[in-house]
């Protein structure tokens, strides 16, 4: 398929894609701009001399929340080394995550943030002659055609970082054929997460990619978050199970079998009930969730409520809360990750595990496979077949302590062990950063 061709199917299809943003909006609520200029690359004219202040900015994209939450050391170490930066995101999550983990930066102006254009070719031209930025990194997997042509001959070099490309990606991007090739043959630097992840990337046309590792595993854990979930857990005296970011039916999936787990747990162990956590990994399910919990009559309270003290006969804690993953992992005795008991390739890992909270994952990792790998070899995570089996082994986890301690070491040692991409990132970003413009050189 050619560029041009490209851009008239992605023309025909707005319609549809703004129908289905709308629908997402609203489920998720929040202010998502689906029509606004911004969309659109249309901005107003600017004061005199703001032109060469956006111009000094290095763009990052993270797309949505889980995006923004993996670049975050790297932004970090951006903004540390004096950079102004723009932050472009699709989703109104993404934009959010941003302002909790950058309050200070956002609100001093070394970070800007803005929506991400669509991919048509005039909102491509206006946003990038607009901002003007010394260089574009991409966060995981996130290559426009026309973005990517746009930025070639504007002379503004594109970065693609902490890349994961799986072998589902790879069909995709072979559907698409030449339009795409080019586009990653055009980047300027592909830095991949695994080998595989790169061995992929070159096949779809990518230019000698590196292997420089995850960001995910530098990612700064809030210690306020962790000592919150570790009280929590002591003061509510009973053992903690996390559904940690389940996805569309998987929740049906464990609800079924709750109560007998239950059971299990306080029949093994001295009488004491567990407490199931379940966190939805998107917010617009978070209602859906709590219909399904009241379907069951199955006794349960929501964390938004505010509320530390949890009745003996609620069997169900709902995690609608956004930005707490770290008190949700702290405050479990062992973490289910949701994401890859249905078909949806896996949720991340990767932050349960600094935690140290033992960690059972479904057959369907292949967007974590490398990370799952590394996990279950140390001896952190176990893979289950399906819901019940998950279940059976965290009744296993929860009634025997040794083995949990042998979990929480392995996992804190296999997250250890793959840190420092942040360090190898800002190192091969040198050539396209520079020195000059940086805030304390203004």
């Amino acid at each position: 398929m050619s560029r041009r061709s490209y851009t008239l199917l992605l023309y025909l299809l707005a319609p549809l894609i703004w129908t289905w943003m709308a629908l997402r909006v609203r489920k998720a609520g929040g202010r998502w701009g689906i029509l606004g200029h911004e969309r659109f690359g249309r901005f107003p004219d600017d004061p005199d001399g703001e032109h060469d202040q956006r111009r000094a900015r290095v763009w990052v994209h993270a797309v949505s929340l889980g995006e923004t939450r993996a670049a975050q050391p790297l932004i970090q170490a951006l903004l540390d080394e004096g950079f102004r930066l723009l932050l472009t995101h699709t989703t109104a999550t993404g934009k959010a995550e941003a302002i909790r983990l950058f309050p200070e930066a956002a609100r001093t102006g070394q970070l800007t943030q803005a929506w991400l254009p669509y991919d048509f070719p005039g909102a491509v031209r206006g946003f990038l002659r607009h901002f003007s930025p010394r260089c574009g990194i991409l966060i995981e997997r996130e290559v426009w055609p026309n973005l990517i042509h746009t930025a070639h001959s504007r002379s503004i070099p594109m970065l693609l970082v902490s890349a994961r490309f799986s072998a589902s990606a790879l069909r995709q991007a072979g559907w698409l054929g030449k339009v795409m090739r080019t586009a990653y043959a055009t980047l300027d630097l592909v830095a991949a997460q695994t080998p595989d992840d790169a061995r992929r990337l070159k096949e779809a046309g990518a230019v000698a990619p590196r292997v420089l590792g995850n960001l995910k595993f530098d990612v700064h854990l809030p210690e306020d978050q962790i000592a919150e979930g570790h009280a929590w857990h002591a003061a509510l005296g009973r053992p903690v199970i996390c559904l940690a970011s389940t996805r569309e039916g998987e929740e049906a999936l464990f609800l079924a079998g709750l109560r007998e787990t239950s059971s299990t747990v306080s029949e093994a162990g001295d009488g004491r009930v567990p407490l199931f956590l379940i966190v939805p990994r998107h917010p617009q399910r978070f209602d859906e969730v709590a219909g399904l919990l009241q379907s069951q009559n199955i006794a349960y309270v929501r964390r938004s409520t505010g509320s530390k003290d949890v009745a003996p006969q609620v069997l169900v804690m709902l995690g609608d809360s956004l930005g707490e993953m770290s008190f949700y992992y702290s405050a479990s005795d062992v973490a289910i990750i949701g994401g890859g008991f249905a078909p949806f390739g896996g949720q991340n890992l990767i932050e349960a595990g600094m935690v140290g909270t033992p960690i059972i994952v479904g057959p369907h990792m292949n967007n974590f496979a490398q990370a799952t790998k590394d996990a279950l070899a140390e001896g952190a995570a176990f893979q289950a077949t399906d819901a019940d089996e998950a279940l059976r082994l965290a009744a296993e986890f929860v009634g025997n302590s040794e083995r949990r301690n042998e979990m929480r070491s392995a996992a804190q040692r296999w997250t250890a062990g793959y840190s420092g991409a942040t360090e190898r990132v800002m190192h091969d970003l040198t050539p396209w950063l520079g020195t000059e413009h940086r805030v304390n050189e203004s």
